[in-house]
Parts: C-alpha cells; sequence; structure tokens
C-alpha cells in the first residue's frame, strides 16, 4: 500500500525493538534470593580528564570528557574496547547468565509471520524460521508455493545489514528498498526488478530518515540529508531536502523538490504520492512536533506548490483522497486529533471542514477497503471503530480482549483487512477482518507457547507529586506474595508525544516466568493523552515525566510489589534519560539503574547529528539563561556527585548509533566510575555494528538481554534461578 501520510515525524527517540513473542516452561519455581548480597568494588580502567571549559551565559562549566564525543580517535576506540573488557569480565562472573541466554534463545525459537499484502500480482509476507536474525520476505502467486524475495540475513555475514523499506511501484513491477548496515540511520536504496530480482541500477547512497513513495513506474521520491563534515555517526546533520529519483538515471541527476533554500530551511521533509498518483503531498517540520505542509498536483507539467499549512506550530497530514477532496489529520485547535476534508484547489486551513471531530480521546486513523479506521486511546488501551467515506459510524470492532490493536489498513478496494492485537501477557496475533460484516477472525495465531492464564495485568493509577493522576499497567504471575521481595523492572519513555501501549515482548516473558514483575506508567511527555499530556512533560516542565516515573516507583514499594532493595528501573533513548535523571536525583530508590541509548549530555545533544529538531520538547542550553539553568539542573552527566552511593548501573548503548551518539553514554559512565561512592558496579556495555536499535540481529538481541537481566537479578543478590 502506497501511504498518503506525508509526516513520518521520526519516532525519533523511541528506543526500537523487532522482537517477538515466545513460550515459557511449564515449570517454574521461584527465585531464589541470596544470604549474603556483599558486592566488591569494581577496579575500572582509567579515564583521562582533559581540560575543555564551555561558557554558558556567566557560568564556566567543565567537560573533562569532551575527547570522548571523538568516535574516530584512536583514544576513544581503546577507550571502549577497555571498558568492554571490564563490563564481559564482571558480567562472566554471574552464574545463571548462560541460563538466560538459553533460556532466551529457546523461547525465541518459533516461526513468525506477518500479515500479507499484494503488490502486483503477487502476495507478500515476513516470515522468521525462529532464531534468524532478520525477517525473510517472501511472496507467493495466487495459490502457487511461496518462494523467497529477499533474504536480508544474506546482506550480511554477521546479520548486521538489516532491511529498512521495502516499496513498490504502482504496477508492482519494480521494488526499491533500503538497508542499514550496523544499525547506522544512514541508508543505501537498491532498485531491482520485481519479476526477475535482478538489480537495475547503482544504489542511491548517503540516504537517511526517508521513505520511498512511487510516483506510477516512472520514479520514487526519497529525502536526505547533505553528506556532513567529519564523523557521519556524530556531526551535525541539518538541512533536509527532498529528491526525486527517475529510473535508469543516476542519483547525481537526482533533482531536489523541496529543501533546496536558506528559506525553506528544515530538518525533516518527507514526501508522499496520492494512491491515485494524482497529488504530491509535502511536509516540513524544524523539530519533532509540527510541521508544514504543502500540494503538488502531478497530473500537470510545472504546476506550482500550493500551501496546505503555512508554519510548524501544529501538526498534519494528508491521510486520503477522492479525487480533489482531500481528507487531513491534525491537531490544529484540536490536542487528541481529528480528520478535515477541504478541496485541493484552495487547500488553506480556513477552507477546512470536520470530517470526523476531536473527542475526549486521542485519535490514529487508517483507510482501506473503502472506510476509515479510528483508533482511539481510552487510557492507553485501544478502541477501535469504522467509518464511510461521508462521516458515518458504522460499528465499534469488537477487540478479542484489553490492549492494543495495530492499523486497520490496506487499499480502497480490499475485501479484508488484517490487524494484531496483543497486551503486555498475550503474544500478539493476527486477525481477518471481514469489511462488510465487521467480524474477525483469527488468521494466525502466536507459535508462543505461553499461557496467558497464568499472568495477570493490572492497570492502576497513582497521583504523582503535583497531583496528577498517571496510568500503570503491572504485569505479573498471578498468585505471587506482595512481600515487598518481588524483583520489579520499572519501564518508562515519556516525550516526543510517543504512546507507550500495552504489548508482548520475549524478553519480558522471560523475565515474568522468572516471577519478576513488568511496571509500566504512561508517563507525562507521552502522547497517552493528546498534546496537553505531551506538552506538560516539555521544555521547563520535564520535571513532570521524572516525577511521574519516581511516584510509580513508590507506589510499587507502598503496596509492596517491591522494595528498592528489588526494583530496577529501565529505558531507552529518551527513556534513558529519564533513568539517568531518576537515578541521579533519587539514587537511593532503586537497586539497579539501566540506562540504554541515552541522551545524557543535555547541555550539548543539538550539537550531535540531527538533535537540534529535538529542542521542541528539551528546549536548549543556549536559547536562555533560564533555560540553560534548568536543563542543567537535570541533565545527568551534570549530576553526578562525588561520594552518592549510586545504584548498580548498566548502561548500553552501541558504537553505530548515529540517532543518540555513543558520547552521551560514554561521559555518563565515565562520570559515575570517578564518582561513584558505594561499592554497586557502574559499567557500560558497548555493543558493535549496533545502532539505535532498529534491525539489532536476534543474536545480538538475545545476548543484550541475558546480560541485563544477570546484572538485574545479580545486584538484586539473586543465587539461583528455576531450572
Amino acid at each position: 500500500m502506497n501511504k498518503i501520510t506525508t509526516i513520518a515525524l521520526v519516532g525519533l527517540l523511541a528506543s526500537c525493538s523487532s522482537e517477538s513473542e515466545a513460550p515459557v516452561a511449564e515449570k517454574n519455581t521461584e527465585i531464589k534470593p541470596a544470604v549474603d548480597n556483599q558486592i566488591t568494588k569494581v577496579a575500572y580502567p582509567e579515564t583521562s580528564k582533559g581540560e575543555v571549559v564551555d561558557t554558558y551565559f556567566d557560568t564556566k562549566l567543565a567537560d573533562p570528557y569532551r575527547w570522548l564525543e571523538d568516535d574516530m580517535s584512536e583514544e576513544t576506540g581503546e577507550w571502549v574496547k577497555s571498558q568492554n573488557k571490564t563490563t564481559f569480565g564482571y558480567l562472566d562472573t554471574i552464574p545463571y547468565r548462560q541460563q538466560l541466554k538459553d533460556r532466551l534463545t529457546a523461547l525465541w525459537n518459533y516461526e513468525k509471520v506477518t500479515a500479507p499484502y499484494k503488490e502486483g500480482d503477487y502476495t507478500y509476507f515476513k516470515k522468521n524460521d525462529g532464531l534468524q536474525n532478520q525477517y525473510v520476505v517472501y511472496r507467493q502467486k495466487g495459490e502457487g508455493e511461496p518462494e523467497v524475495f529477499l533474504d536480508p540475513n544474506t546482506f550480511s555475514e554477521d546479520g548486521t545489514t538489516s532491511l529498512s523499506t521495502l516499496s513498490f511501484s504502482k504496477d508492482g513491477s519494480i521494488s526499491a528498498y533500503s538497508i542499514s548496515e550496523g544499525g547506522s540511520d544512514w541508508r543505501k536504496i537498491i532498485v531491482i526488478n520485481a519479476e526477475t530480482k535482478e538489480q537495475m541500477e547503482e544504489p542511491i547512497v548517503d540516504v537517511k530518515f526517508s521513505g520511498i513513495s512511487w510516483k506510477g513506474q516512472e520514479g520514487f521520491y526519497y529525502s536526505s540529508y547533505d553528506k556532513p563534515e567529519g564523523s557521519e555517526l556524530s556531526a551535525k546533520t541539518d538541512q533536509h531536502k527532498l529528491y526525486f529519483h527517475k529510473i535508469g538515471t543516476s542519483q547525481i541527476e537526482d533533482k531536489v523538490v523541496f529543501g533546496a533554500t536558506d528559506e525553506e530551511k528544515r530538518r525533516y521533509v518527507f514526501g508522499g504520492v496520492t494512491e491515485d498518483d494524482h497529488y504530491l503531498l509535502i511536509s516540513g517540520a524544524v523539530s519533532t512536533s509540527g510541521n508544514d505542509l504543502y500540494i503538488k498536483d502531478l497530473t500537470k507539467p510545472d504546476s506550482p506548490l500550493v500551501t496546505i499549512l503555512g508554519n510548524t506550530d501544529s501538526d498534519a497530514y494528508v491521510i486520503e483522497n477522492v479525487g480533489s477532496k482531500l481528507y487531513i489529520v491534525t491537531n490544529l485547535n484540536a490536542p487528541n486529533q481529528k480528520i478535515v476534508t477541504v478541496d485541493a484547489s484552495n487547500p488553506s486551513v480556513e477552507n477546512w471542514v470536520d470530517f470526523i471531530p476531536e473527542t475526549e480521546n486521542v485519535l490514529t486513523p487508517s483507510t482501506g477497503g473503502g472506510y476509515f479506521f479510528t483508533e482511539y486511546m481510552v487510557d492507553a488501551i485501544s478502541k477501535v471503530y469504522q467509518y464511510d467515506y461521508e462521516g458515518k459510524q458504522i460499528r465499534e470492532i469488537e477487540l478479542p480482549g484489553v490492549g492494543s490493536s495495530s492499523s486497520l489498513s490496506g487499499e480502497k478496494e480490499d475485501t479484508n483487512l488484517y490487524y494484531t492485537f496483543t497486551n503486555y501477557k498475550t503474544p500478539s496475533t493476527i486477525y481477518n477482518y471481514d469489511i462488510d460484516s465487521g467480524t474477525s477472525s483469527v488468521y494466525r495465531k502466536s507459535g508462543a507457547k505461553f499461557n496467558s492464564d497464568d499472568y495477570v495485568s493490572t492497570q492502576v493509577f497513582y497521583a504523582s507529586k503535583d497531583g496528577t493522576k498517571v496510568p500503570m499497567i503491572i504485569t505479573h504471575k498471578k498468585g505471587i506474595v506482595l512481600d515487598g521481595k518481588n524483583p520489579t523492572i520499572l519501564y518508562g519513555y515519556g516525550g516526543f508525544n510517543i504512546s507507550i501501549t500495552p504489548s508482548f515482548r520475549i524478553v519480558n516473558a522471560v523475565w515474568l516466568e522468572q516471577g519478576g514483575i513488568y511496571a509500566v506508567p504512561n508517563l507525562r511527555g507521552g502522547g497517552e493523552y493528546g498534546k496537553k499530556w505531551h506538552k506538560a512533560g516539555t521544555k521547563m516542565l520535564k520535571q513532570n515525566v521524572f516525577d511521574d516515573f519516581i511516584a510509580a516507583a513508590e507506589y510499587l514499594i507502598e503496596n509492596k510489589f517491591t522494595t528498592s532493595n528489588y526494583l530496577a528501573i529501565h529505558g531507552g533513548s529518551n527513556g534513558g534519560l529519564l533513568v539517568g535523571a531518576v537515578m541521579t536525583q533519587r539514587p537511593e530508590l532503586m537497586k539497579v539503574a539501566l540506562p540504554a541509548v541515552g541522551v545524557l549530555d543535555m547541555l550539548r545533544y543539538h550539537t550531535f547529528t540531527s538533535g537540534a529538531g529535538w529542542a521542541y520538547d528539551y528546549g536548549t542550553s543556549e536559547e536562555s539563561k533560564e533555560m540553560f539553568e534548568y536543563i542543567k539542573g537535570y541533565s545527568p552527566v551534570h549530576n553526578v556527585k562525588k561520594g552518592v552511593h549510586y545504584p548498580a548501573t548498566l548502561v548500553t548503548t552501541g558504537d553505530h548509533d548515529d540517532r543518540v551518539v555513543p558520547a552521551h553514554s560514554f561521559k555518563f559512565a565515565a562520570e559515575l566510575q570517578a564518582k561513584q561512592g558505594g561499592n554497586a558496579p557502574t559499567l557500560i556495555r558497548i555493543e558493535t555494528n549496533a545502532g539505535h536499535g532498529a534491525g539489532t540481529p536476534v543474536s545480538k538481541t538475545i545476548d543484550q538481554y541475558a546480560d541485563i537481566f544477570g546484572f538485574t537479578l545479580f545486584n538484586m543478590g539473586i543465587e539461583s534461578l528455576p531450572e
């Protein structure tokens, strides 16, 4: 399906994960806590200090580990090797580390298949036999035997080159797909004849944050930045451009469609063609929130670019068109989003007409089979309704339970659509939805041998520091004793308008079967309650996010789910910032801290790669003295204090992370090791040939979580695990 959605904004900091669900053993016993939990202080490699001093307004601030920002230097490379040697030496002493790895491997090892979709004469789907590092793309014609179309496992020997985007020309005869090498956000686009699978031309290189949107069979639109000077992994990327590539020509001939002038400067630019090939939609953004929107009539040579929305104060994208009638999803004067209509001949805001109005719940719509499907989040739980093209509600779709539904989407002529349903204890199941009758049937049940009936997920509401009511879902085995001794992972994100909805993950199944508790609050800064909820956790309100997370921990302790001695906090990317801030503000609250690929140097985040675009959420240290002081007050790197007893900490990052550069993690780990006042270990695990998370091979993910869980349980004093 060729999406019309023209704003793909970046989920830019969301911690990416491609894990699927898996089996859990019948036999289980309780974990056995150690009688004596003495921790021997780790001998860390020496990290030299430089003499860099920055001046922010009238404040001078030392940055002794600035040299670790140079990912191209031999010194940084040697530091990475020495840190990994220390970390893996420590992890090797954990008695049940291999047991956890074996269990994760066993749970992962079952066939996984995605929902099918049609392109040309073929039906395509992805399949993983069990432990393959990457999903394989298959296709079949009619009732014929499926054949391999693309096997990303053959892209590299170690499985670290992954398939990112796969897109087909309008008739399905040509395919363009992008690949990521070593987890990098930089991509290559490869064009092949879809019938013969033969490569048709030289790859398009140096592509970043891009879709692939076809104009008939002629060519496609894609986005990228000029190649930065210096390090490709960390140098600032600031001017995003939309290009058109004509099939059969070289990349050097590709025309810039949008973003070529300083007046049009945007950090994120996306383009998409409507399903009928009539219009090109272009969105531009200077940050991860808000975009302007333009339209071009592709049926008329040299037609002008017409403005739909001329500023970046709100979000808007075209989801559908019927002839010249455009259907636009927007949060302009509607924090929870609505759908409006307008004619393409005069599409400016004053002509917009409500089609599906805003409600008290956040709207995420999709289209397929000649209908609109509106998913609403009600306390982060999915409810889905079907509407016709006149805006009449046809029905509420009965979902299989309380949890998260993926979008019902497809082509207009489809008579059946597919969606998946999941929650924290229910493995993902694919359902076939009959559009006319409104009935759902199981298309493919998960192969995970996980008995959901043995577990319970309960949503609770607790009060944050300022009295705000925050929801949290707590998942665990039925019948656990609330005696405060249950190993618990509290996971959070809280940023960028991203909603954390219930979903099943293999790694969490392993944690749950050990008798662990997994708790996820929906913090401010996320999108669960719309734009107001998002804004309540941004800039000089960012502390609200940390307070919400702290209050979640206190709720779990007060209600005897756990105690500080058995509590770990975990989060990735913006969630890594969350963990870093909370562990430096309340180090006594948890036993273990697990900041992953975190934004940890808040005074300099905007100087790397695309970081300047995150200023909508964070502000920057340069914009005002007041903002500088506020950010400095919580920036994890700048709030590690000498002599404080910090929790056992395992920082994780990837050496090819060019979204949140690993220097954040390097500097934070160096500060912790230099200033830790107690004996708890403060280690950093640096994955090689890995990036921010997307496309990480299964083998690396299994190794990483065996280490994370082993480190967590070991530092909680756990002596042995169930057999």
